[in-house]
């Protein structure tokens, strides 16, 4: 008889099942011990560790919520709370019992994610091809005052000018029609298109590029660079993306629309779109959100916004994220990465915060949370709830204001974007930690 071997969708299954259950007889464990600990003077313990933990919550919310002394006070407990756990563990002689418990909830942690990595079959790359033929009058606009001067501290004008390409150089300080340089560089014969700066400035030349059907050559030079992130471009190092000239792959990726200008990456509504507008933020982003979240947290604070996203309608929000193909995470803090491009959808999140008691619970329970509304859609419309003529935006970070209703769409497969074939952030971004789907796999459920 013939041996059956398994498949390796099967194995990859076998081994997610296993993983699982491991999770869950660790994290069981990890209760375990803490339950056993209860003697002896030991629920005191614990229960102080629990008001503790209560407290630096509390000491988080009104340092994300409130200005002035009681962020500071916030602060302070944020930090002290903690401290005062550890110390009551170990002064109660529960210093094993806690190192037990915080190991055995690691164990738990790291193979619950190696159960959903060996789970999760990322979708298959787009197919790429070898530009052909070679492109000769490769034209790339570069800002140097983006990222804090990386073209000038990476020598990117130097290495591109001696693959071959010309480049054209913004001016600091002075205001400049992007995309007129770019439509006048296709005028005079460019084959390939590029950008050495922000996600704004990527998009205004990618849709010239797409316009004329054109290569499209990102160079990570940016502040952020969420766009060479999804496309695994080396965000460190952004000479590396000029490898592209001479060993590049193509392949097409969407491009948004909002109200016909194109975006890369985001638009955002609300509470976001104000914090970009303040002329502090270039200079200070972290501060400056930090100082607009009370707004946002207090609820009904700022402008609400209604839209539709399709048939769905998505009503009083304070602040939505219209993407270019949905995120990994729903995470309103942290969206992380976006595997695909290529999807020929938006990625639509929404908040909605009625008051206090819903902000604590979209921080705690966060993408569980019904303040928090994710979803994805082909169009998604936009009015303020309030009926003003035009409502702020912020458009790949850039500032603007836009006439009501503002409509969002996408441009399936719309862009030709070349890339170093060697990329090092190619590989999918890790799924989500999602202790349901860990249960159900531990259970063998499909």
């Amino acid at each position: 008889m013939s041996k059956v071997v398994p498949s390796d969708g099967a194995r990859d299954q076998a081994r997610a099942r296993s993983s699982a259950r491991h999770a869950l007889l660790a994290a069981a464990a990890a209760v375990v011990v803490v339950l056993l600990s209860l003697g002896d003077g030991g629920s005191l313990v614990i229960l102080g560790a629990l008001a503790g933990l209560a407290v630096c919550a509390v000491g988080a919310w009104w340092f994300l919520a409130h200005r002035g002394a009681l962020r500071v006070l916030g602060a302070v407990l944020a930090v002290a709370a903690p401290v005062a756990v550890l110390v009551l563990f170990l002064s109660g002689g529960m210093w094993f019992t806690a190192l037990a418990a915080v190991l055995l909830w690691v164990l738990a942690l790291t193979r619950a994610r190696a159960a959903l990595r060996a789970e999760h079959r990322p979708d298959p790359a787009p197919a790429a091809v070898r530009p052909h033929p070679p492109h000769r009058r490769a034209v790339l606009i570069m800002n140097p005052a983006s990222g804090g001067g990386k073209v000038e501290r990476f020598g990117l004008v130097e290495r591109a000018e001696a693959l071959g390409a010309r480049v054209v150089l913004l001016t600091p300080g002075t205001r400049t029609d992007v995309a007129e340089l770019a439509r006048n560089a296709v005028a005079e014969g460019a084959d390939l298109l590029g950008v050495a700066g922000g996600d704004g400035t990527q998009a205004l030349v990618a849709a010239v590029a797409a316009e004329h059907d054109l290569p499209f050559l990102v160079i990570s030079a940016g502040t952020r660079n969420h766009l060479a992130m999804d496309l695994g471009l080396d965000r460190d190092d952004p000479s590396r993306c000029l490898d592209a000239l001479t060993d590049g792959v193509e392949f097409r990726v969407d491009l948004g629309d909002v109200a016909g200008r194109a975006f890369v990456n985001t638009v955002s509504f609300g509470v976001y779109a104000e914090i970009v507008r303040r002329p502090e933020y270039r200079d200070a982003k972290a501060g400056t959100a930090l100082d607009a979240l009370p707004d946002l947290l207090a609820g009904g604070a700022g402008e609400r916004l209604d839209a539709r996203a399709d048939d769905r309608p998505v009503d009083g929000q304070q602040a939505l994220l219209v993407s270019n193909n949905p995120y990994a995470t729903a995470d309103p803090l942290d969206v992380g990465r976006r595997p695909r491009l290529d999807r020929g959808e938006l990625g639509v999140l929404g908040i909605r915060v009625d008051g206090p008691a819903q902000a604590a619970d979209l921080a705690v329970r966060g993408t569980l949370s019904p303040a928090l509304t994710v979803l994805t859609s082909r169009r998604v419309e936009v009015t303020a709830a309030d009926t003003a003529e035009s409502i702020p935006v912020a458009v790949d970070g850039e500032a603007l204001t836009l006439p009501a209703p503002v409509v969002c769409t996408v441009r399936p497969r719309a862009l030709r974007v070349l890339v170093p074939r060697d990329r090092p952030g190619a590989e999918p971004p890790p799924p989500p930690l999602d202790w349901r789907r860990v249960t159900a796999l531990a259970l063998g459920r499909p």
